[in-house]
C-alpha cells in the first residue's frame, strides 16, 4: 500500500495519459484499425488533432467539448475514460504500492473499461481483449496475483462454462440466442483474475444491474426481447468485486 501523495498523484497523472490511448483503442479496435499507427483525427472532419488539443481532460475543458476545426461535439466518453483510467491507476498503486501486482491490476481494470464501452456501442467483445486478458490473468497468477495458476485456470473454466451453459439452456428454451460468445470469453477472463468463487457475485451484480436497465428500457417502450450488451454489465461488476472483494462476497451471501 502506498499513501505518499506525490506517488499517488503521479499514478493518477500516468493513468490520465494512458486513458487517451484507451480512447484510441475504444474507437479503432471495433473498426479494425491499427491502435498504434497514425495520429488521432476528428471522426467528423477528419483533421489531425494537434498535441495541445489532445491533453487529457484539459483539452476537453479548454475546447468546451468541441473540435477546434469543425466545432462538432466531442463525446463525453473521452474525458470519462481518461478520469476512470486515472482513478484505476491511483487505486492500484494505493492498494498494492509501486509493484508488479499494481501494474497487473491496472491493466486488468483498463481491459474491463475498454470492453465496457466497446460492447455498449458495438455489441462486440474483441477476442484480443477477452482471450488475451485471460492469458494475461494466468501469467499474473504465476508471478504476482493472489491466486495460483490452478485457481486462475479453474476460474476461467467455471466462468466461461457457467455462461456457456446458461446460453445453451436459453437457446434450447427460447429457440434464439440470448448471449453472445464474447460474453462467455469475457467471463472466462474475469475468472482468470478473480478465481471461481468470485464468479458468482460478479454474475449476481451484473444480472442485477442489467435487469434494472432492462426495466428502464421497458418503461421507455421496449420489450422483453430488447437487446442488452451484457458485457457492459459484467465488466463493471467484475471491477467492483475485485476492488471490494470480501465485502461484496459477504453481501452476495446475504442475498
Amino acid at each position: 500500500m502506498s499513501k505518499d501523495p506525490s506517488v499517488l498523484a503521479a499514478a493518477f497523472g500516468v493513468g490520465l495519459l494512458l486513458g487517451s490511448f484507451l480512447n484510441v483503442v475504444i474507437h479503432r479496435l471495433p473498426r479494425g484499425s491499427s491502435v498504434v499507427g497514425g495520429r488521432s483525427k476528428c471522426p467528423s472532419c477528419g483533421k489531425t488533432i494537434r498535441w495541445y488539443d489532445n491533453v487529457p481532460i484539459v483539452s476537453y475543458v479548454m475546447l468546451r467539448g468541441r473540435c477546434r476545426r469543425c466545432s462538432t461535439s466531442i463525446p463525453l466518453r473521452y474525458p470519462v475514460v481518461e478520469l476512470v483510467s486515472g482513478a484505476a491507476a491511483l487505486l492500484a498503486v494505493y492498494r498494492f504500492g509501486l509493484s508488479l501486482k499494481s501494474a497487473w491490476v491496472y491493466v486488468f481494470l483498463c481491459v474491463l473499461l475498454v470492453i465496457t464501452f466497446i460492447d455498449w456501442r458495438h455489441r462486440i467483445i474483441p477476442d484480443v481483449l477477452s482471450i488475451g486478458g485471460m492469458v494475461f490473468g494466468w501469467v499474473g497468477s504465476i508471478i504476482c496475483l493472489d491466486i495460483n495458476l490452478i485457481e486462475s485456470f479453474v476460474g476461467s473454466v467455471v466462468g466461461g462454462g457457467l455462461l456457456f451453459t446458461i446460453a445453451a439452456l436459453y437457446k434450447l428454451v427460447r429457440k434464439t440466442d440470448g448471449m453472445g460468445g464474447g460474453d462467455i470469453k469475457l467471463m472466462a477472463m474475469i475468472g482468470a483474475f478473480l478465481g471461481w468463487k468470485m464468479i458468482f457475485p460478479v454474475l449476481f451484480f451484473a444480472s442485477l444491474f442489467g435487469s434494472a436497465y432492462g426495466l428502464i428500457l421497458m418503461a421507455k417502450g421496449g420489450h422483453g426481447k430488447t437487446a442488452v450488451a451484457f458485457g457492459s454489465f459484467l465488466a463493471p461488476s467484475a471491477t467492483l468485486v475485485y476492488l471490494l472483494g470480501s465485502r461484496l462476497w459477504n453481501l452476495y451471501l446475504g442475498f
